[in-house]
This record gives C-alpha cells, structure tokens and sequence, in this order.
C-alpha cells in the first residue's frame, strides 16, 4: 500500500506532466511545507519533469534542521542552486513559542553546510512581530543574519491568517502595529550592504534578486503545482484545492479565472508598487492603451502630497511612511 508521500509525489508528477509545456525554465522554485523532508531521489524524480539550464535559478525551501552536508552535496549535483533556509529568528526561547523544530545552532549549521556544499545563493527567511519579540531581540537576530552574510534575506511581520492555530489560540505578547513599524524601519536601517529591491526582500546585488519572486512581481507567466498551489497562465489565475484527498483524487483539475483589463491595471500597481522601482506610467500606459496618472490622478496626488508616494523619473514609488501602511494604500486603486 502507497504512503501518502509516495500518493502526493505520484499526483504531483501526474499534475506536472499533464499542464507543462516542455520550456525552459527561467525560475524553478521547491517551495513548502518542508520539501526538504523528501529525499534526494525524489527531489530528483520532480527535478526530471522540467526542462531547464545552468542559468535556470533552482530554489528550494528548507527548515534548518532537516539538513546536513550529505544531503546539500546531492541537492548541489541536482542542480540545485539556491537555498531559501527558513531560519524566522535566532533566539531559542521564541523558536519554542512558535513551534518551530530548529534551534539557532541548527540555522549556523545549515548555512555552513551550504557553504560546504558550494551553494552560494543562500537566502535566509526572518520573522518580526513574533510573540515576546522586542526591539532588542529583533536587533539582534538581524545582527546575527549580517553575521552570516548571506546572498538575500526576507524579512516579513507576523501575519495571523484565518483558520490557523495561532488564530484560535492566540499567542501572548505579541508586538503591537508600532512596533512592528518600528522594526521594519531598523530592518531597512541596519541592511545597508544589501540592495532593499521589495517591500520585504534584500540581495547582496542585482545577481541574486529572486527571480522567482520578480517574475510573480512583474506579472510574467509562471506555473504552480501542488497542493494549493497557484499560478498564472495566458492572463489566466489558478489556485489548486486545499482539500488533499481531492488532489489525490484529481491532480490535474483548475479552476481558471480569466483576468479582465481593469484586474490587470489593479494588479500592475498593487504588485508593482511592492518593488522599491515602483512603477512605471509609460510602460503601464502603452501596456493597456490608457493614462494610468490621468485614470488615478486624484490618488497619486494624495499620496505623494501626504508624504506616502514619491515621483520617480518614469513613475512613483511607495515612500518607506507608504510601506508601513501600503496594505491601506494599496486597497485604494482596486474598484469594488
């Protein structure tokens, strides 16, 4: 009888084969859950159904403790190039507190691992606004990635989502909003040696931007498979079920929903906006056949009045006072 590893990997494959086209990849991302509970025969197995080059940026998601050398040396021989390592904090006490598997050792380890396996593109995954996190400890969990000197860091605030543990079972202290502000603004003051190229992502140079997360970014085709997966296809979205007994049953179903002009406009600018160019009005105008400054004058003028926005040479940009509060700006150009 089939584990239920050996059933998703199948349904996964099944899924892969029936909607991939055979071109070759820009960007293939190995994303979680913990991918990295797979073995290397089975990250090889999934790896086989692509077609991709050496230029092909080949990540995979990791938690620090489900590595060692041996397995980073046959991920590398893969053609694995890139390690996303979910290391969230560095401080053993909040690790407990969120549940987390890995201690600060284990997230040392795994860099140095890497390192030892001749992957250089290590990104490492940080969390603020965790519970009993203050200034000080978010200061020097940042301290502690610099440290380690990784290619790209991401760095995201706690978001509790619907339906999540955390959501039922609240945790305790809990930084509030203005903290949390407050440790993103010393995020972006501390990451002076790395290039702030999104909202929420650093690179230690144009090189290793995530061309995964760009292509997403700038609204460039890409596939998504798995369960709950979702991608974008010919102007098309797509998310695959959360329920897994029905992707068991059925990988290769989607729901596609066909974007009309003014979802793209929207997206344009709220995914646009994200990137620290911002956007840019010629090649959003030519695009669509309109004037995006005309067609959203009052709000520009209101944003980059209040200090929020800020002109660029083709466009605007959100201002680091927009990014503390660009989920309430961003809202602003989506038509109800």
């Amino acid at each position: 009888m089939l584990s239920y590893k050996e059933k998703y990997l199948n349904a996964l494959i099944k899924e892969i084969k029936f909607h991939y086209k055979n071109e070759t990849l820009d960007t293939l991302y190995i994303g979680g859950g913990t991918p990295t509970l797979l073995n290397e025969n089975e990250i090889e197995k999934i790896l086989s159904c692509f077609t991709y080059n050496k230029k092909t940026e080949i990540t995979l998601e990791a938690n620090p403790n489900s590595l060692n050398i041996k397995k980073l040396k046959n991920y590398k021989k893969l053609g694995i190039n890139r390690i996303s390592i979910g290391a969230q904090t560095f401080d053993d006490e909040i690790l407990k507190i969120i549940g987390r598997q890995h201690n600060k050792k284990d997230i040392y380890n795994a860099i140095e691992w890497a390192d030892m396996a001749n992957i250089e593109n290590i990104s490492i995954d940080l969390i603020y606004g965790l519970p009993k996190q203050n200034i000080k400890k978010w200061e020097k969990t940042i301290d502690e990635a610099i440290k380690l000197n990784p290619k790209h860091i991401s760095a995201y605030g706690l978001k509790i989502e619907k339906g999540t543990y955390f959501e039922k079972n609240k945790p305790e202290n809990l930084p509030d909003e203005s903290t949390q502000a407050k440790m993103y603004t010393i995020l972006t003051e501390k990451l002076t040696n790395y290039k702030h190229y999104e909202f929420s992502n650093f690179a230690k140079s144009n090189k290793y931007y995530s061309k995964h997360n760009i292509t997403y970014w700038t609204r460039k085709s890409y596939y998504g498979f798995g369960l709950s997966a979702s991608g974008f296809i010919e102007n098309k979205r797509y998310t695959n079920t959360f329920n897994m007994q029905k992707y068991l049953n059925n990988p290769t179903t989607k729901n596609f929903e066909l974007l009309t002009k003014q979802n793209e406009i929207e997206e344009e600018i709220f995914l646009g906006l994200r990137l620290k160019d911002g956007i840019n009005f010629n090649k959003i105008n030519q695009k669509y056949n309109i004037d995006i400054y005309k067609k959203y004058e009052k709000l520009f003028k209101q944003f980059t009045h209040k200090g929020l926005m800020k002109k660029t040479k083709n466009g605007v940009k959100l201002s680091l006072k927009g990014i503390l509060i660009s989920n309430e700006i961003l809202c602003e150009f989506i038509e109800i």
